[in-house]
């Protein structure tokens, strides 16, 4: 889109029809949880485990604080810009177009991990049913489903959505139960209750803390899709940012009490048997072969719906650069005729998501996709410092912890996550960045011109 276009629209939107506003708060709080999933840190636990030697809980409450100071942001600026792209719109609006266009640079890394990242897990769980199977021959199969899918226009559902999580919530309750009763009858009370998984003053490591949280931040990616229904949702300006900050909230404290159960059960960190999926052996030992099976089509399930999303989201955000001509229209702009549907690019996403999960781990590919949610959520918390402290915004007064503290506290949490990743997440997230740096430069004269916005509710 010309930023000519773009302006008519902005200038046009007061006369525009408008949607009904009939979501409420528990409405977008279960979207919320739909959307990061209630299993969000069991795929990452043997790693997580290994990162932190044994406090995967601990870095998962430390991320949530900066998660719930990050999404006190994004609800904000959802009230003074209540359009799709989230980050990108947010950043690009309300900060400065050049810095929004590398958001949304960054938001399409996101996208292209998203696939290949859940195209490694899934064929490591399917390899532990089928472990006489090569891992390249179960990869290709996985990303090969997920790309047919797309191709033939299927989508998630709200009822589907509804299914999967009433299945994930009732195999991971069933854990919760055995897991209790395993350890109760291992050690009594102390086996339930202790402090060991939160503290073991023998493997406890600021460094290796710091580190292993850029890596279980992975638990909350998601949630900042709740903005996207600000113009859907009754009284916005309190329902929007406390949606955000509650589902943070619960995943934290689920997530945190999933993981809690899981360190009791399996304290030695370092002795699984297969480290990525290394929860499915923690099922194992407290509900046999049948919960170990459960959970893991349960995991795989999540692996096809969450890269079918990523896939789909990369191809279409293709087809909105190549619609507005920031890439090349012929390529990218085409559409099947029959489907509607962006077909070349969902082959391109497919082929690269395949290559990738031949060289790239599933630990890697969390902390790349890490590297640019965490550059999007300071450029949030900067641009809401910005609206709020610096601009100020007509009819209200400037409130210290609200404007201020909690956006900067925001910004400073999320970069000292983002400084932990290990160097070859940066390494690669840098080369894009850069790339996307230069690409933007040419585009717009060395930023003598506004950037061409992409607009994503078109896409």
């Amino acid at each position: 889109m010309t930023e000519s276009s773009a302006e008519a629209q902005r200038n046009s939107a007061g006369s525009a029809p408008r949607l009904h506003r009939v979501l409420t708060l528990w409405d977008l709080i279960f979207y919320g949880i739909v959307l990061v999933m209630p299993i969000a840190p069991v795929p990452m636990f043997g790693v997580a485990q290994v990162l932190s030697h044994g406090h995967f809980v601990t870095t998962i409450l430390i991320a949530m604080v900066a998660m719930m100071l990050t999404a006190v942001s994004y609800g904000r600026m959802a009230t003074l810009f209540p359009t799709a792209g989230s980050a990108y719109t947010y950043v690009g609006r309300g900060l400065n177009p050049h810095l929004g266009f590398l958001a949304g640079w960054s938001m399409f890394l996101d996208y292209l991990i998203q696939p290949l990242m859940n195209g490694v897990y899934g064929a490591l769980t399917i390899q532990r049913f089928f472990p006489f199977i090569p891992y390249p021959v179960l990869a290709a199969i996985f990303v090969a489903i997920m790309t047919l899918l797309n191709l033939r226009g299927i989508r998630a559902t709200a009822y589907a959505n509804i299914v999967l999580i009433t299945i994930m919530c009732a195999v991971i309750g069933v854990f919760m139960v055995l897991a209790v009763r395993y350890l109760f009858h291992l050690q009594g009370w102390h086996g339930v209750f202790s402090i060991q998984p939160f503290y073991d003053p023998k493997t406890f490591n600021p460094r290796l803390i710091w580190m292993a949280t850029s890596y279980a931040a992975l638990t909350y990616i998601g949630f900042d899709g709740v903005t996207t229904l600000a113009e859907d949702v009754k009284n916005p300006k309190r329902n929007v940012m406390l949606a955000t900050v509650l589902v943070c909230l619960f995943t934290g404290i689920a997530g945190g009490l999933e993981v809690y159960l899981g360190q009791r059960v399996w304290p030695a960190y370092g002795s699984f048997p297969n480290v990525e999926t290394a929860f499915m052996d923690v099922a194992n030992r407290v509900g046999g072969p049948l919960l170990f099976q459960a959970l893991g089509i349960v995991l795989i399930l999540a692996a096809v719906g969450a890269g079918l999303t990523g896939q789909v989201g990369a191809a279409r955000l293709l087809f909105g650069m190549g619609r507005d001509n920031v890439v090349p229209r012929k390529l990218f702009a085409y559409l099947d005729p029959k489907r509607n549907t962006p077909t070349r690019n969902i082959w391109l996403i497919g082929i690269v998501a395949y290559i990738g999960t031949l060289f790239v781990s599933y630990e890697q590919a969390g902390e790349i996709l890490n590297f640019g949610a965490f550059l999007a959520f300071m450029g949030v918390n900067l641009a809401t410092f910005w609206q709020f402290a610096i601009l100020q915004q007509p009819g209200r007064k400037r409130r210290w912890l609200a404007d201020i503290v909690v956006p900067l506290l925001g910004f400073v949490f999320c970069l000292w996550i983002w400084l932990g990743l290990k160097m070859p997440a940066k390494i690669v997230g840098g080369v894009w960045l850069s790339v996307g740096f230069i690409y933007c430069a040419i585009k717009t004269r060395w930023f003598r011109d506004r950037p061409i916005m992409v607009d994503f509710g078109e896409s």
